[in-house]
């Protein structure tokens, strides 16, 4: 029987479907699921400075944003800098044929925007843009956030976002329905805070429901349906949460160890949202997203520590989860289990969240190297290809290539003709 409630859950997933990008678009953070899954590309198994590089351009200014890519545009931020050394906080549309930057759009001057302290891996510019159809929203953290068209021209700003961030701003914004939502994590009262997204203006704020003891993350938040309804899966300082969109309460919440301190965005298959949460030991877990209130108990498939990943984000394919950790062990897990299919070492250390294409995991490390291996339950390498720079920031898999930001360029990787 179709209830109310089911009828409301039905019509905001329906909502969010068509205003999705194309397949072969990569709109967000992650692409177009948000969970590193490119469907309907063709990227190259191989590459290298001398071989299916279709273009290489050089950035202004400094961040580790990762390329948005939609309808033949890139969306990008950077912080360059201005008076005082302060950062201008910029939004970039560049041309994804050619890789030319078509406009710069200056959203929070030098003078707005005084430094803060922040990690030192961090940057002013590491949130990742979102587009939504003739609209590119852009956060800056604590400095704010703002909604550009396609063409630049800024729709609305909103510099009143202020926080005390204790290691910058690194998580990305996303949206459910008319929300854009953003993680505040910061030393006093972190929270959750939902925008409108035509107007700029705040529509909801949930604080963090535990006192943490590290008070610093950089998550990014997943929408997802499940138990009947959309839920907002926020991971955080202290405990994973879900949240309702509509409102920002909070549906059901998961506890682990109070030191931590994570980045990597939860994913979600086979019935089950996997989040890796820890800072001086991280722990990976399998929860059941159907439970109401602390579920930690209850609710929790499976968890494990070996391979759990502290920076970069994981990947489904089938019914295999991947992951690599920081330091270079990648994981083949049973997504449903937790079952190890292998672990290996793979070159390099690594920051940037793996994707998955055309049966392959793609794994990109911060020397520029990325390492490709076949999917499945055997450990099969395929390719190992180095572009020679550093990079901190994921990768974007869209139009049959990969675009890559290092320290100082925007790669576009292609096997020329597609």
């Amino acid at each position: 029987m179709l209830t109310v409630r089911n009828l409301a859950v039905a019509c905001f997933v329906l909502g969010r479907l068509v205003a999705a990008e194309p397949a072969a678009d990569w709109p967000q953070f992650r692409g177009p699921t948000g969970q590193g899954v490119a469907t309907g590309v063709k990227p190259p198994l191989e590459w290298s400075p001398t071989k299916n590089i279709i273009w290489q351009s050089a950035m202004p200014g400094a961040g580790w944003s990762s390329p948005v890519v939609s309808g033949g545009k890139i969306f990008l931020t950077a912080a360059i800098p201005g008076e005082a050394g302060n950062p201008a906080l910029t939004a970039l549309g560049l041309d994804a044929a050619t890789g030319r930057i078509e406009w710069r759009t200056e959203i929070f001057p030098a003078d707005e925007s005084p430094p803060l302290r922040s990690h030192e891996r961090n940057s002013p510019a590491s949130p990742t843009a979102i587009v939504d159809g003739e609209r590119v929203y852009f956060y800056f953290g604590h400095h704010g956030a703002a909604c550009l068209d396609r063409a630049g021209k800024i729709l609305w700003r909103n510099p009143r976002l202020r926080f005390d961030p204790v290691a910058g701003n690194g998580g990305s914004p996303i949206l459910a329905g008319d929300r854009l939502v953003y993680v505040a994590e910061c030393a006093t009262a972190p929270g959750i805070v939902a925008l409108d997204k035509f107007t700029g203006k705040t529509v909801w704020r949930a604080p963090r429901a535990l006192p943490p003891k590290m008070k610093f993350s950089f998550g990014t938040p997943l929408l997802i349906e499940a138990g009947g309804r959309a839920q907002i899966v926020v991971p955080g300082t202290g405990a994973v949460v879900a949240l309702d969109p509509k409102d920002g309460r909070e549906i059901w919440r998961v506890r682990y160890a109070r030191d931590s301190s994570l980045a990597p965005r939860p994913v979600f298959a086979h019935g089950l949202v996997f989040v890796s949460a820890g800072y001086l030991r991280v722990e990976l877990l399998a929860i059941r997203p159907d439970g109401e209130g602390d579920v930690t108990d209850t609710h929790v498939a499976w968890r494990l520590t070996k391979g759990a990943p502290h920076t970069p984000a994981m990947v489904v394919v089938d019914e295999e989860l991947y992951a690599v950790t920081d330091t270079g062990l990648a994981s083949c897990w049973e997504a449903k289990t937790g079952k190890v299919i292998w672990q290996e070492r793979i070159a390099g250390n690594y920051s940037a969240a793996p994707f998955a294409a055309e049966g392959r995991i793609y794994f990109l490390n911060e020397e520029g190297t990325t390492t490709v291996l076949k999917a499945g339950r055997e450990f099969t390498p395929l390719a190992t290809n180095a572009l020679g720079e550093t990079t901190l920031a994921s990768a974007a898999v869209a139009e049959g290539a990969v675009f890559i930001r290092t320290a100082g360029n925007l790669f576009r990787i292609g096997e020329r003709g597609r």
